[in-house]
Formats: C-alpha cells, sequence, structure tokens
C-alpha cells in the first residue's frame, strides 16, 4: 500500500513492511515475519532507539557472528543468557507428570564421543578433580526400565573449561556414550562438577558487566537421554550444594533436576570393583522418558545434535 502524500510517521514504515511481507506463500513464514516486524518496531518505537545504539547493536552481532566457529557459538551464548533458549524449549518439550525435565542444550556439545562401558570413565584425563560416580535408571513413565537407552553424556573439568575450550586438549575428554543395561541401569564414572563462567571475553561478557550480573553456572552435568519409540529428553543434573542455583547465568535450573552428591570415605560397591580410592561422591539420578508422539524419535535427536552440537 503506498503512502499517502505528507508527513511519513513511524507508524506509516511499520504498516508498509508489513503490508511487503502479508503475501509470503508460505503460512508459518507469514506469521513469523509479521509478528517479529510489529514486535521489532514498537521495542524500536518505545524505548525511541537513537542512531548510535542501533549501530552500537549492529557492530555487536558484527562480532559475536565473528567469534562464532566450530568451538563457540556466541549467538547460543546469547539466547541463553537473555532466557530466550529456555523460552523456546518450554515452549517445544512440555512433559507430563513424572517424565524428566528438559533444559537448555549449551554451545560446547561434541559429536562423535566415544562409546563407553556401564562405569566407564570420562574424566580419564583429570587429575585434580574428586572422583564422583552418577547412577540411575531410565525408565518410562509406568516405572518399567528401558533397555538400551543411550545417554550421550559432557561435562565441563575440573578447571571450569570444557574441552574445545582448552588450548592443551587435542582429543575429547569428559565426554562419552552410555548404554541402559537390561534393567534400565547406567552407571558413569567422571569427578565431581564444578561451578564455571561462561565465555564473557566477548559481546555477551559485555552486556552481562553493563546489566550488573554475573556469567556462572551452577556446577551440572549434561545429558541427551534417547530411546526408541520415546521422546529424548536434553537436560542436565545439578549439584544441590552449588551456590550460583538461584542464579544460573543462563536460567536453566528447574527443581526436579537437582540432585545431591554424597561423600565417601571409604570404597564400597561400584567404587571398589571399579578402583575408585576415597574421597569419592556419588550422585543417583532416574531419567523418565515419554513415549514418542509421531516424530520424535532418536534419529531426531541425532539430528538436533548434528545442528546445534558444534562446539
Amino acid at each position: 500500500m503506498a503512502r499517502q502524500p505528507g508527513s511519513t510517521t513511524e507508524d506509516d514504515i511499520t504498516n508498509e513492511v508489513v503490508a511487503r511481507f502479508a503475501a509470503t506463500p508460505d503460512p508459518r513464514l507469514r506469521q513469523i515475519m509479521l509478528s517479529l516486524i510489529r514486535h521489532l518496531h514498537a521495542f524500536v518505537k518505545e524505548v525511541e532507539l537513537t542512531e548510535a545504539e542501533w549501530f552500537s547493536a549492529i557492530e555487536i552481532l558484527t562480532r559475536a557472528g565473528h567469534l562464532s566457529d566450530d568451538k563457540r557459538q556466541e549467538f547460543i551464548l546469547f539466547s541463553d543468557t537473555l532466557g530466550v533458549s529456555m523460552v523456546v524449549d518450554l515452549i517445544n518439550h512440555r512433559k507430563p507428570d513424572g517424565a524428566t525435565e528438559s533444559t537448555v542444550f549449551g554451545p560446547f556439545h561434541r559429536l562423535n564421543a566415544p562409546e563407553m562401558p556401564y562405569g566407564g570413565n570420562i574424566a580419564h584425563l583429570d587429575k585434580t578433580g574428586t572422583p564422583a560416580l552418577i547412577a540411575g535408571r531410565v525408565l518410562d513413565l509406568d516405572g518399567r526400565p528401558i533397555v538400551g537407552a543411550l545417554l550421550d553424556v559432557w561435562q565441563a573439568q575440573t578447571s571450569g573449561l570444557y574441552d574445545s575450550q582448552d588450548p592443551n586438549l587435542a582429543a575429547m575428554h569428559m565426554r562419552g556414550k552410555f548404554r541402559s543395561d537390561a534393567e534400565g541401569r547406567y552407571l558413569v564414572r567422571t569427578v565431581r562438577p564444578v561451578h564455571y563462567p561462561i565465555p564473557s571475553d566477548g559481546p555477551v561478557g559485555a552486556m552481562l558487566r553493563a546489566t550488573g550480573r554475573h556469567p556462572w553456572r551452577p556446577a551440572h552435568i549434561h545429558f541427551v537421554v534417547s530411546a526408541e519409540g520415546y521422546e529424548p529428553v536434553t537436560t542436565h543434573i545439578f549439584d544441590s550444594a552449588d551456590e550460583y542455583l538461584a542464579s544460573d547465568a543462563v536460567f536453566a535450573v528447574k527443581q526436579s533436576l537437582i540432585c545431591d552428591f554424597e561423600r565417601h570415605e571409604a570404597a564400597e560397591g561400584a567404587a571398589l570393583r571399579l578402583g575408585i580410592a576415597p574421597p569419592y561422591y556419588t550422585a543417583r539420578f532416574d531419567f523418565c522418558l515419554k513415549p514418542a508422539s509421531g516424530a520424535a524419535t532418536v534419529l531426531d535427536a541425532q539430528q538436533r545434535l548434528a545442528a546445534l552440537g558444534a562446539g
């Protein structure tokens, strides 16, 4: 629709942009674009954005693009620290009562982690952390064991760095894939997780400092759990003793995902069989999967990891 002669207003421009996109053939793309335009223009008008602020935003996004590569994704960090990742996650992964809740995927997953046996050690190169055993079962919503479920596990080192951030590591570390046994049980040998700051030397860190926020994430271990016929879940387990549980920089903590890490001063059970010298910690967490609804399958989980998991 052409503008009428006379002074042009902000609303005139918004209406004209909306009109130009109104004929977008794909219905879903049309819905997204029209809503994006209206909300973006409304934001600019509400705060009366200055030219200097707009060009500053463009420079920030440009720098974020330059920083992003196969080991770091600054745009995911923006999404996480603005809470967008968690809102998208909640919309797309609503769970019935009893199913394990999901949380953010994060920017540090890597494909092709090694397959490990029951009780395999993902932390064999970490010589400073305190040993920990994470055990539990993979179950359906009725409490029945799921045999052969795949648990893709990854974690930061005791240094607070993921292997992809550590220039001293040439190989994968603190990563592994495990299968649940005939009773649905799994066992992961690692070290007690630590809290760590997200990368803060780029635009995301500048935003956090300017707004008086810290970059710290509470101690956690990442899991993607999948099995044929069930909807996969991307989640963490969090250490109940961590000081940053209430202020996670990426808003990912859910009460149902918090578990206790119990300290042991004498080796017993699995620790004794695996030759783990005390002190060490144990934590227990059961994953409960909901049945797949249509397309939610193991293959979908693998494709999602392939699309989002670089870094």
